[in-house]
């Protein structure tokens, strides 16, 4: 049993400390140099003047500079639109339509190659019904793209046999090769009935004979979806119609139960709910957000504590409480969210031979959400998985860029010097002597303000061991100046 005082921690050995003490060193040394990285990317000022006359690189330089930043502000932008745009996650609603039909097999008047005037019974054929949901997108849209993409791939391919035409020999057959085709691009893929419905229901009603065994519930349910990189879904996930086969020899009233699947899921909202946030059906997000729009609106947010708001008369029916936690928004909103009710379609199975001698379908229309055809091409700008790449290239080029700029100005401050010295050697050593002996002050901490710039002391002008500039003091401090400097290229 441990006892309850305080315990000592268990001393570390020397490899562990030496092991330490090495981790700090390189974080240290990196540390060091990132700040000696250069980050400048302008031209220091004069360049024009030490540069060939006539030549404009420098001016060149400065425009393309200027383009840069433009664009880069404006591929910002551009991004931060698009990124927006997505996350709001517009949805357009469309119309599907819904064609229903049935055909008939083996019913008793369809003879079946049986002769009625006999007494033979011994064909064990039982009459049936196949019901067929169909299920079609109506969208101008969808169908001017790919009547628009089929006919740029008719155009190539005609222009492409009317040109090889000269060029090949009329005995010989003409066969493709890769110079000679071009991919047609994949038309845009229209949404398929599965598309917007998680499952599917038949319910029957009970046939006036009381037959059992044929009212049995017809269902299908979605299976979940394959993770990223496992392909498409699943063939019996993917159709624009929907059949089943039952037996049976009688007109049969069905219901049809539609559940609409929606990313992100809408939800049916309690009346409580829809009174204050006046929608009737909403996702998560957005009945939340409903919900803090009227907590601003009726001035609910308590003065003090903003994270804490009064109930009035409404907010008391789904809050049972006098003051509510803004965190706790979703919390209270989420037993006020109900199952969207499925899409309800009656149909009766007409097994009669009146009705089909010339069968006509019920034709639904029913209002889904589709998303925005423009998020579809916008996307691939977001989840490009070279963007990364070409990011971590562009920084190589400009840190590659900073250290010539970096060259540039090293190169511009010894011509400097060099000209100042040419043309005034005595009054130029004189400047510098002075300025040296103002640094040197300055390190050293003796410097007086106006003072100390003529350099006229002999302790200035000597040198040797037993000189100012020999002083420990002195080489300590020039020695912190220089590290502080990035290092030279």
């Amino acid at each position: 049993m441990m006892s309850a005082g305080p315990h000592h921690s268990v001393p570390m050995t020397q490899a562990q400390i030496n092991q330490q003490h090495h981790q700090q060193q390189q974080a240290n040394h990196l540390a060091k140099l990132r700040s000696r990285k250069p980050t400048d990317k302008n031209l220091p000022d004069g360049v024009e003047e030490a540069l060939a006359a006539g030549s404009d690189v420098a001016t060149s330089y400065k425009q393309l500079r200027d383009l840069e930043r433009r664009l880069d502000a404006t591929m910002t932008r551009k991004r931060l639109d698009i990124v927006d745009s997505l996350s709001r996650n517009t949805k357009r609603y469309k119309t599907l339509r819904i064609w229903i039909s049935n055909t008939v097999e083996d019913q008793f008047w369809q003879n079946n190659g049986l002769n009625v005037d006999t007494f033979d019974f011994s064909s064990n054929l039982e009459s049936s019904y196949r019901v067929k949901i169909e299920g079609r997108l109506l969208d101008d849209e969808w169908e001017a793209e790919v009547e628009e993409e089929e006919r740029k791939g008719s155009d190539d391919n005609r222009n492409n046999s009317s040109g090889n035409s000269n060029e090949t020999d009329g005995d010989k057959m003409e066969t493709d090769s890769p110079s000679k085709t071009k991919a047609k691009p994949a038309p845009t893929k229209r949404p398929r009935l599965s598309h917007f419905f998680k499952a599917i229901t038949v319910e029957f009603d009970h046939p006036k004979s009381g037959r059992q065994g044929a009212e049995t519930t017809v269902e299908w349910k979605k299976p979940d979806r394959p993770p990223a990189g496992a392909g498409n879904l699943p063939a019996m996930a993917d159709f624009d119609e929907f059949t089943f086969k039952r037996n049976g020899d009688e007109n049969v009233n069905i219901t049809i139960n539609l559940y609409r699947h929606e990313d992100p899921e809408r939800f049916e909202l309690a009346p409580a709910l829809a009174e204050i946030v006046d929608m009737r059906e909403a996702t998560r997000q957005e009945a939340v957000m409903a919900l803090w729009e009227y907590i601003k609106l009726m001035n609910l947010q308590e003065d003090e504590e903003k994270r804490n708001f009064r109930c009035d008369d409404l907010l008391k029916k789904i809050i049972p409480r006098e003051t509510g936690y803004i965190p706790h928004l979703n919390d209270y909103i989420t037993p006020h969210l109900r199952p969207l009710p499925p899409v309800k379609l009656a149909y009766t199975i007409r097994v009669d031979e009146e009705f089909h001698k010339n069968p006509q379908p019920t034709i639904y229309d029913v209002r889904v959400a589709v998303d925005d055809p423009l998020r579809a091409r916008l996307l691939p700008f977001i989840q490009n998985p070279q963007y990364a790449a070409m990011l971590k290239e562009v920084a190589g080029l400009d840190d590659q860029l900073a250290t010539l700029i970096q060259a540039v100005a090293h190169s511009k401050a010894k011509l400097d010097f060099l000209t100042s010295l040419s043309k005034d050697p005595v009054n130029f050593v004189k400047g510098w002597l002075s300025s040296q002996k103002r640094d040197l002050e300055v390190i050293m901490g003796e410097a007086t303000r106006g003072g100390g710039e003529d350099a006229a002391g002999d302790e200035w002008r000597r040198g040797g061991p037993n000189s100012v500039w020999a002083t420990q003091n002195a080489r300590e401090s020039v020695n912190v100046l220089l590290a502080k400097q990035p290092a030279r290229v």
